[in-house]
């Protein structure tokens, strides 16, 4: 079991996820994610429209307690750093943050847009793989999560059913494997919707 935030986004079989983008006009942007059997509302994410704070998004459950605060590192040296970081934080029960992961965002040019965005988990109670990868592209919407010994946990796809009748980059899905922390993986996600634009940014 990969417990990053908390073991009970942790599953003993494989989960499939519902995306979905709030435009900024209703809801202030963000999405909300569903499991695609039972349609419950499992994670929600608010960004820059609903904070009011460029480079945060927090993650919530789906009854809206917080889970993650999520931003981008700050300062003279990651303004001149090729790699800027990202930085997750959990709540203990005292209410502290607890760094648990960071993600390099990629460098704007071409040469580095093609390099693998990566992460590394920083909680001293994880003891599986530390360091993971992200392969693909997001926002063609196929890229997968990879570990450290190369295997997918985690992979994001266009929904078959609106493919076929239109490309729907607002509404797509996230498959991932038994074992590994949803609220980890939804949470880079976050990052990622944000990097590219997407609803949680202004």
């Amino acid at each position: 079991m990969a417990v990053v935030v908390s073991k009970v986004f942790c599953s003993n079989s494989e989960v499939v996820l519902v995306v979905r983008s709030r435009p900024h006009v209703v809801n202030g942007g963000g999405f909300i994610v569903t499991n695609n059997c039972t349609q419950n509302v499992v994670f929600k994410v608010d960004g820059c429209g609903i904070l009011g704070k460029k480079d945060e998004v927090i993650l919530r459950d789906g009854e809206g307690h917080d889970l993650l605060l999520i931003r981008k590192k700050g300062g003279v040296i990651e303004a001149l750093s090729m790699q800027k970081k990202w930085k997750g934080y959990s709540k203990d029960f005292e209410g502290s943050e607890k760094l648990v992961f960071c993600l390099k965002e990629p460098n704007n040019s071409c040469f580095f847009k093609k390099m693998p965005i990566k992460i590394s988990i920083e909680s001293n109670d994880y003891k599986n793989h530390k360091n993971f990868q992200i392969a693909g592209y997001f926002p063609d919407r196929a890229c997968s999560i990879i570990d450290s010994n190369g295997n997918v946990v985690a992979k994001v796809g266009a929904r078959k059913e609106l493919q076929q009748v239109m490309p729907n980059k607002d509404v797509y899905t996230l498959t991932i494997k038994a074992g590994i922390d949803q609220a980890f993986v939804v949470g880079v996600i976050a990052i990622l919707d944000y990097i590219y634009e997407g609803s949680t940014r202004c």
